[in-house]
């Protein structure tokens, strides 16, 4: 998620957030208006509308917090201000997040903390990238992890386990155990910095503590988002969260170590294809297939913030703010926020074989009751996917979407809490899934009866 591409933006994003959503009340009817109006949609996009039944409708939450469909029911897990384990308490902002089973009856979850340098860290970090100014206060931003026990849901201990970085937007699971987690921040050293930013960090499932934080360098210096790894191969597959991102792919030299370094390369369509976006045209159908090949990234390590426009000069295709990517059976899926007719969201589905790589528009919102700024993304056991919406342009709850393999959309949950929904994961036995609201951090966990 990205609330800081322009000067405007940015000063939005350091509001807080009782000002942001008064200040949409203000301006969102509006907006919302010209939205069903259908003046934002192309007709052949209307059509397009599929909704499914899925869970059936939401049943209000007595507690006003999240509602779910009949026979559902959550549980908060951890929240803003806890008490950790390790004299610290729980800081905002929570954000992508990963599930791990860990020996004896045990699960890990892996957090994010999307947090500026200035933010509250929640204590004092022992251990992290980088310090105000060089020498104070390692920097907020990184990773929690909260362990708890597989059957009881029991939290045994929470902890810091990535500290010094900035804006851990999203990032993802390994198949060897560990959260890749993703710098949606790109700065050079100087000022109160004293490292380089916008990189991808490696934190083990089975940490015990703050981990030595390694910059992987070789996976690019850019405006990261999200990852995710293709077990049979070990590559990994990266989003861009830009107006003009690419998706991006790392081979790496050694499979499972990724600090071994690797080659990085962009998607490219065969036929000349280069935007992906749908803004203005239908450039992509949805359910059309798309051979692809990839161009190689000259300077991931770029100090110029400019590996997109590397790849973009050679062909690569443009996506519209690239968030959440997860690994199927056998491909993977990404979503773009920002892109298609009424620019509220995109999912694309892309099929690594050995026989050439395909690309597929899978799915395309029609309708805000689609969903409404698609962000992070799982698949779920059951080969759905569960999408999490991340708006803040009208003044309307953010939802759990769920999209069946037929493209057909439906809402699996609503946030009554004026913040966006992320981090969305299931347990490793499929029984319970796993998501945060952003602010004030709170991570649920949700149990019902899962369609098989």
């Amino acid at each position: 998620m990205d609330r800081t591409a322009s000067g405007d933006q940015l000063t939005f994003a350091r509001l807080p957030e009782a000002d942001r959503r008064a200040f949409l009340r203000a301006t969102g009817s509006a907006f919302a208006a010209l939205v069903a109006s259908n003046c934002m949609a192309r007709p052949a996009m209307a059509a397009a509308l599929k909704l499914a039944e899925g869970y059936g409708p939401m049943v209000p939450d007595a507690a006003g917090i999240l509602d779910l469909p009949a026979g559902f029911s959550y549980r908060i897990v951890s929240r803003l201000g806890d008490g950790m384990s390790d004299g610290g308490s729980v800081p905002d902002h929570g954000d992508g997040m990963g599930c791990f089973a860990l020996p004896g009856g045990k699960i890990a979850l892996v957090r994010n903390h999307e947090l500026m340098p200035d933010a509250d860290s929640g204590g004092e970090i022992a251990l992290g990238y980088d310090r105000q100014d060089g020498t104070g206060p390692v920097l907020p931003g990184g990773t929690t992890t909260i362990v708890l026990d597989a059957a009881t849901l029991e939290v045994e201990s929470q902890f810091r386990s990535l500290g010094g970085t900035i804006r851990n937007c999203a990032g993802g699971t390994t198949p060897w155990g560990s959260w890749l987690t993703c710098e949606e921040f790109v700065a050079k050293a100087g000022g109160r910095l004293g490292q380089d930013h916008g990189y991808v960090f490696e934190v083990p499932a089975a940490a015990t503590g703050p981990v030595h934080p390694v910059p992987l360098k070789a996976m690019g210096r850019f405006n990261h988002e999200a990852a995710c790894v293709d077990p049979a191969t070990g590559m990994v597959y990266l989003t861009e969260d830009r107006g003009d991102g690419l998706l991006y792919r790392f081979i790496p030299k050694v499979p499972g170590q990724l600090a071994e370094g690797g080659r990085l390369q962009a998607l490219a369509l065969e036929g000349g294809l280069t935007d992906s976006r749908n803004h203005d045209s239908a450039a992509m159908q949805v359910g059309d297939w798309h051979s692809v090949h990839w161009v190689d990234i000259d300077v991931p390590d770029s100090p110029q913030d400019d590996l997109r426009l590397q790849g973009a000069a050679k062909g690569a295709v443009l996506f519209a703010r690239g968030e959440g990517i997860h690994m199927g059976e056998g491909e993977l899926y990404f979503c773009c926020t920002s892109g298609g007719a009424l620019q509220r969201g995109q999912i694309f589905r892309l099929k690594p074989q050995a026989s050439g790589d395909r690309l597929q528009l899978f799915f395309e919102t029609a309708s805000l009751d689609q969903f409404n700024y698609g962000d992070n993304l799982t698949v779920a056991p059951n080969g759905h996917l569960v999408v999490c919406e991340d708006q803040y342009s009208e003044v309307v709850d953010n939802h759990l979407r769920g999209i069946t393999p037929a493209g057909e959309s439906y809402t699996l949950g609503r946030l009554r809490m004026q913040t966006e929904l992320a981090g969305a994961c299931f347990s490793p036995d499929g029984k319970t899934l796993f998501v945060n609201a952003f602010s004030p951090t709170t991570t649920f966990a949700i149990t019902g009866p899962w369609m098989a």
